[in-house]
């Protein structure tokens, strides 16, 4: 079928039917997936002098090339109560003499739910639309084909995003301001708040694949965005140039007390009482390590409160947040035998600082335990190590030995993390012990939904994790003490080893509340949060968030353990039918709702096979308000402006080492990539600069610690899996919602199509947009013998419209050419 003539023979029919020729103008603002294309690989500059303070770009040969284009970031923190709105403003600019495309990774908090993204260009300032994820990417694909200045930011990990902008001309400067709001921790009349500066190194299992994404990993069976999550690392003796500004205002209501950062120099102005503004003392701050503030209030404890929202924008639903006080610590002269199981993360990224300070606050755990006790101690790099054969009771003489067989251990090696979860958390044969596994570690892996879902498999041990070191994978560890009823503990470098090790025996010994439940009485409430209540063994308060549907005022009882005796709190709480304030509640129960729904399938979105139901429901919640998830993302394309010069080169921005951590500890030597020869024992993967020759090498090597598992692309080197759900898949993450749901229909021969379909299908065809991974003629001989009429083919972009009958829908979805359908509609 030639192109021209078909399309020859459709305009006229075209040029009667406007609709299609405003919507081929809309549509050259998408296109293609990112993903699917291929990236030039980025390597540091291993024997490079570079001057302090400027930020490079490398060649494929490790020399430095030029300045990089992230200039500089800038934060402000506005805190009201216990909710903080947190705005992050990344200045792009191009040094170069092509336009670029600026890709950037970087950490947000965990618990962070980012509902807005704005992109400014000179004047010119375009709000970003919430998109699902394939439709988002293909909009910015299109984007970047044509010219236009456009931006994306996606969700890699709940605390990793990669920024992509693309068509920066030269000499010009692009600003994009992204907005989350979060809920601040409060323990024991402290309140903190933690802003994550840095990615860190992360180990990669698994077998390598190929490499998708511009960082320095491949991507592997285990981790298949591992090239997405793994951002170019500065060497010794140079730095990234961009540098950070940070400012906090705080507006407690209460009296303020302590206001102090343990990691950052700042300074603090205190307007009034409960006001005060806090910045770094440095404008020009490196970010290499999470700034974290705490500030006390007045009373020392948050009273029991009750927090709504309902004004008619999501209907008829209301939202609450119920914060609830802890009891008074109780201590008893009983104390229950326990099991405890101390598991420490010896690997290349613990090496030096981080691991003398797990091993500090190790050895001090150790003595705290109480003789009736048994303990084992557990090692995991590259592989795991156990000390005892099973756990011993807790005698002068094994103490020695764990102190010695501790003394010795050193960082080095991958961090093979699932082992060593197996191992630690199988149930005690013991029916006498309480067990307790306390996890020691920076969280540095990229299999993380994985040992989530992993520790989910053991429901009757309990986990205490510490994450050690100056800019840890908090969401790990948060989530890893969430899922085993435990509690989570952040040990900075500089921090007291001795007091994390006081706090952890004294919560494991007299938790303050435990099997919590609570029953609503007459209150109609739906969806609370978390649906599986912890136990507190702090003095931090409950938070439930949820819905309701009909005002009514009502009391709550909340039942629990203390020190084995049960008690019963009673609270009267108000729903009201109408309250404008705390808007922002709505926000954050959806973003908890995402959270929970991700536990459904933490192995599936690890994988990036999720369950079709699962995929949807937080697709569906991420539009409904407007928030970033795994399947969502937020996509803003400056219209006005068209750059020249054909297709934007890609520059990925490189990244500071988290301070303390070894950069030799993680990725050898500092001319690592380039001793290929070397092997040991280690199993991260490499720098690309080895990565880029893999295919050549045809062999397994490591450097320093972390590893590179060649690949010959001879071979075929994907898992097989079952045809069915393979296509089920292919065809799921292809089509648009509304297309899928007619795919679906045919398969259970349901012959009833509904509204929505009925305004993009006519006589059982569908009227579509298809992005095309190219437009060859072989490419459009097959949408011919699919039946494809083509109307109209953009003359920019690799987009086309046409028609297509319903049935030779999902043959359309798996043709190799085809990367992403949409129905022609409004508000497809």
């Amino acid at each position: 079928m030639s192109r021209t003539s078909v399309a020859s023979r459709q305009l006229g029919r075209i040029a009667a039917t406007a609709v299609f020729v405003n919507i081929a103008i809309l549509s050259v603002w998408t296109g293609a997936p990112q993903a699917s294309r291929p990236h030039p690989v980025q390597t540091p500059p291993f024997n490079a002098e570079v001057s302090q303070g400027s930020l490079i770009t490398i060649d494929s040969e490790g020399r430095p090339q030029s300045v990089c284009p992230l200039k500089h970031t800038d934060v402000q923190v506005e805190v009201s109560g216990f909710l903080a709105r947190t705005r992050v403003t990344q200045q792009f600019e191009n040094p170069f003499p092509d336009k670029i495309e600026a890709v950037y990774t970087f950490p947000l908090p965990q618990r962070a739910a980012v509902d807005e993204m704005t992109l400014r260009v000179g004047d010119r300032v375009v709000k970003a639309k919430i998109k699902r994820r394939e439709e988002a990417q293909a909009i910015y694909e299109a984007a970047r084909a044509t010219g236009h200045v456009a931006g994306l930011l996606d969700q890699e990990r709940p605390n990793i995003f990669t920024q992509s902008v693309a068509n920066i001309s030269p000499g010009e400067a692009v600003t994009v301001t992204i907005s989350y709001v979060e809920a601040l921790k409060y323990e024991a009349g402290t309140y903190e708040l933690v802003f994550p500066m840095v990615v860190g190194p992360r180990y990669i299992p698994g077998t390598a694949l190929g490499k998708l994404g511009g960082g320095w990993a491949l991507d592997t069976d285990q981790v298949p965005d591992a090239s997405r999550m793994t951002p170019p690392v500065t060497p010794p003796g140079t730095r990234a140039g961009h540098d950070i500004s940070l400012k906090v205002t705080l507006d407690t209501g209460l009296p303020l007390a302590k206001v102090y950062s343990p990691t950052h120099d700042v300074t603090v102005e205190q307007g009034s009482r409960s006001h005060a503004v806090v910045v770094l003392r440095n404008e020009a701050t490196i970010p290499n390590k999470d700034f974290i503030l705490t500030y006390d209030v007045a009373g020392g404890r948050i009273e029991d409160a009750i927090l709504t929202h309902r004004n008619g924008h999501h209907g008829k639903t209301g939202f609450f947040t119920l914060i609830l006080q802890p009891p008074e610590r109780v201590t008893h002269d009983q104390v229950t035998p326990k099991e405890l199981v101390f598991v420490l993360d010896t690997s290349g990224s613990m090496s030096g600082f981080p691991i003398e300070k797990a091993k500090e606050t190790m050895k001090l755990a150790l003595e705290g335990l109480h003789p009736q006790d048994t303990f084992n101690l557990i090692t995991f790099a590259g592989s795991t190590r156990v000390l005892f054969p099973q756990p011993v009771p807790a005698t002068r003489a094994n103490l020695q030995k764990a102190q010695v067989f501790l003394k010795f251990r050193r960082g080095g090696g991958g961090t093979e993390m699932m082992q060593a979860i197996r191992t630690a958390l199988e149930p005690s044969d013991s029916q006498k012990h309480v067990r307790i596994v306390c996890f020691m570690t920076d969280g540095y892996v990229g299999n993380d939904m994985a040992i989530l879902a992993e520790v989910q498999k053991y429901p009757n041990a309990r986990i205490f994790s510490f994450g050690i070191g100056s800019s840890v994978n908090r969401y790990l560890l948060s989530k890893m003490a969430e899922y085993g009823r435990g509690e989570v503990e952040f040990v900075g470098l500089q921090d007291d080893g001795s007091a994390a090790a006081r706090r952890f025996h004294e919560r494991v010994r007299s938790p303050l509340l435990t099997d919590i439940s609570v029953e609503w009485g007459d209150l109609q409430v739906e969806d609370v949060y978390p649906k599986r209540l912890p136990d507190l063994f702090s003095a931090k308060p409950l938070i439930l968030t949820g819905r309701y549907s009909t005002p009514v005022k009502g009391v709550v009882e909340i039942h629990g353990m203390v020190a084995g005796r049960p008690v019963i709190r009673k609270i009267t709480v108000d729903l009201p039918a109408a309250e404008r304030r705390h808007d922002v509640l709505a926000t954050l129960w959806a973003r908890t709702k995402i959270a929970d729904l991700m536990t459904q399938d933490l192995n599936g979105i690890q994988q990036g096979t999720a369950r079709a139901e699962v995929r949807e429901a937080i697709t569906q919640v991420g539009l409904d308000y407007r928030l970033m998830t795994q399947f969502t993302s937020f996509v803003a394309v400056e219209e006005m402006t068209m750059t020249e010069g054909g297709e934007p080169r890609r520059i990925d921005v490189p990244v500071e080492m988290p301070e303390g951590v070894s950069y030799e500890g993680v990725f050898g030597w500092a001319d690592a990539p380039a001793r290929v020869g070397h092997r040991s024992r280690g199993r991260f993967q490499s720098f690309p600069k080895a990565a880029a020759k893999a295919p050549a090498l045809g062999s397994y090597r490591s450097l320093g610690g972390m590893a590179l598992e060649a690949f010959d692309e001879s071979e075929s080197w994907v898992r097989q899996e079952d045809a069915r759900t393979q296509s089920a898949n292919l065809i799921s993450a292809t089509l648009h919602r509304s297309l899928a749901a007619i795919v679906e229909r045919l398969k259970t021969k349901n012959s009833r199509p509904t509204a929505e379909e009925a305004t993009f299908v006519t006589n059982g065809k569908a009227e579509i947009q298809v992005w095309l991974e190219d437009t060859s003629e072989e490419t459009f001989e097959q949408l011919e013998k699919l039946g494809f009429e083509l109307l109209l083919e953009p003359r920019t972009g690799k987009l086309v419209i046409g028609r297509i009958a319903i049935e030779k829908l999902a043959a359309l979805a798996e043709l190799k050419a085809v990367r992403y359908i949409t129905p022609l509609m409004t508000g497809a």
